[in-house]
């Protein structure tokens, strides 16, 4: 059985080979834009997440303003996104929910997060960790690389999510989504991904 310390070492050797991008959820002004952007970055690359919405706060930086937006003039900044249509409803619906019951500051409760429209388990893990809130976001990256080096076995997000929490201090669990999701996106080709992996998994 894999022990935590190997787990570690581990982990720390992704980290030495993540890529240095930027991720959708990282390096805005406020929590809310941290949010919009973790929403909108759902099937969706990184760099035109960040494009895009660099655009849309521009013209609405506070819930307030966005909640006020029309449909129409959001989807038209926001096309570029996939499901553009769907995520343009969420996130003005989002952002009146936010104005109207918390004043425009998004909670950092993940049962009032996932409460919100458009935020599911993993938009809402994704911001609590960027708030610096122990939390794992789940993501394709995470769930495939967790799997592989035999940090989990579980088929479902929640069962992997679980699973990471048994095995990492809380310490690690920040950390965890960006590092493993930077290398995921550094090493696009799965045969060298699974090189790299298998390395990683011997140690």
């Amino acid at each position: 059985m894999l022990s935590q310390k190997q787990a570690i070492k581990q982990f720390r050797e992704i980290e030495k080979l993540q890529g240095g991008m930027r991720l959708a959820a990282e390096g805005w002004d406020a929590p809310f834009m941290t949010l919009v952007a973790t929403i909108l970055s759902a099937r969706t690359l990184d760099e035109t997440t960040i494009r895009v919405c660099e655009i849309l706060f521009k013209k609405y930086p506070t819930a307030a303003l966005l909640g006020q937006a029309s449909e129409k003039d959001v989807s038209e900044i926001i096309r570029p996104i996939n499901f553009y249509k769907n995520k343009t409803r969420y996130i003005i619906a989002c952002a009146r929910a936010l104005d109207k019951t918390y004043g425009g500051k998004v909670p950092c409760n993940f049962e009032t997060l996932i409460a919100l429209p458009g935020v599911g388990s993993k938009t809402a893990n994704v911001f609590l960790s960027e708030q610096g809130i122990d939390a794992i976001g789940i993501d394709t990256h995470v769930y495939y690389i967790s799997r592989y080096l035999g940090w989990s076995s579980a088929t479902k997000p929640s069962g992997v999510e679980a699973d990471l929490k048994k095995l990492f201090p809380k310490a690690y669990w920040i950390a965890l989504n960006p590092t493993l999701v930077k290398f995921g996106k550094r090493y696009t080709s799965r045969k060298e991904k699974n090189r790299l992996l298998a390395t990683i998994k011997q140690i």
